[in-house]
């Protein structure tokens, strides 16, 4: 099945152009995560954690006062997912659930009206969470090493490292895009815990599958069409491989808007950052991966074309 049968799309002739959307993106991300941030969920913080439905819309400000009067500083109070229903999130411990019975009874107190209920009830020791922060960090880390050396093995060294760079640039905008509109509405607060983490790397396996598709069609047009210069193979490359892209990606696309939407709230970060991560590792493939290749091949060309006559250097045109 192919959704087109031909096209003459010049992708490289524009990269420089999404080079530029792509940095403003990363930028835009990168100072939202630096002044608003995405906070941490309970797995990494260490804590307490309680998520209470209410049989009428409480009032924020209020539970936040209680919990000052309680003696508990510094509390992350949220709606979650529904306006009856209430994430709070402190990272005092105490010995056994006596944190988390002391605010259930205040609650009770407070709200006796509205019937507070726990439905989930979380406690992290801090020593376990700095463990998780690290394994986080150390998956991820290796993750992408591993890719780069696999695909440098498979294909060259450039081309590994130009999808490791995608792969960069997949999880930054993904990173950047979730900051920016965590909290904006009840549907998209956002956190990092491990569905999210486990999001990432799924992303980064989803990536780099679609990369090194379209770096396999590229080794094999490159012994094809060997008058073409590397900027016409990979074009026609990328036009090859269009409608399997889309197909692929658009199946994938589908299921996760309906995890999004529908797979509930403990799902839905990872459903957002799987769903938002197939359009940027789909863009990378294309935009940053193959034109990281190209435009470090044409560098080396343009070493190589700078004969020596008579003192003078002459340079060769090399295709943009």
């Amino acid at each position: 099945m192919r959704f087109f049968k031909e096209t003459h799309i010049d992708f490289m002739g524009k990269r420089r152009t999404w080079y530029m959307v792509s940095l403003a993106v990363i930028m835009v991300g990168m100072i939202s995560l630096a002044i608003k941030g995405i906070g941490f969920g309970i797995d990494f913080l260490g804590g307490t954690e309680l998520i209470v439905q209410f049989t009428s819309e409480p009032d924020v400000s209020q539970i936040r006062t209680m919990m000052d009067n309680a003696g508990y500083r510094n509390v992350e109070i949220k709606t979650y997912g529904d306006p009856l229903r209430i994430l709070i999130r402190t990272e005092s411990q105490g010995e056994g659930t006596t944190v988390a019975d002391q605010i259930k009874a205040t609650l009770q107190q407070t709200f006796p009206n509205m019937n507070p209920t726990v439905l989930e009830e979380t406690k992290i020791g801090p020593k376990i969470g700095a463990e998780l922060r690290k394994d986080a960090f150390y998956a991820i880390f290796f993750s992408l090493i591993a890719i780069m050396v696999y695909v440098g093995f498979r294909f060259k060294f450039i081309y590994g490292i130009g999808a490791v760079t995608a792969l960069f640039h997949d999880v930054l905008v993904t990173l950047g895009v979730i900051s920016i509109i965590d909290g904006v509405t009840p549907f998209t607060n956002f956190e990092i815990d491990q569905n999210m983490i486990a999001a990432l790397l799924t992303l980064v396996g989803l990536s780099v599958n679609d990369t090194v598709v379209i770096f396999d069609r590229i080794r094999e047009n490159q012994k094809i069409y060997k008058t073409l210069s590397l900027m016409e193979v990979m074009n026609k490359s990328l036009n090859q491989t269009l409608s399997r892209t889309l197909i692929t990606s658009g199946t994938i696309f589908i299921v996760t808007v309906i995890l999004f939407l529908f797979g509930g709230e403990v799902n839905r970060g990872f459903g957002f950052a799987l769903t938002f991560g197939i359009i940027t590792g789909t863009y990378s493939s294309i935009y940053v991966a193959s034109a990281v290749v190209l435009d470090y091949s044409n560098w080396r060309l343009a070493k190589k074309a700078k004969p020596v006559m008579k003192g003078k250097t002459v340079y060769e045109p090399i295709a943009q």
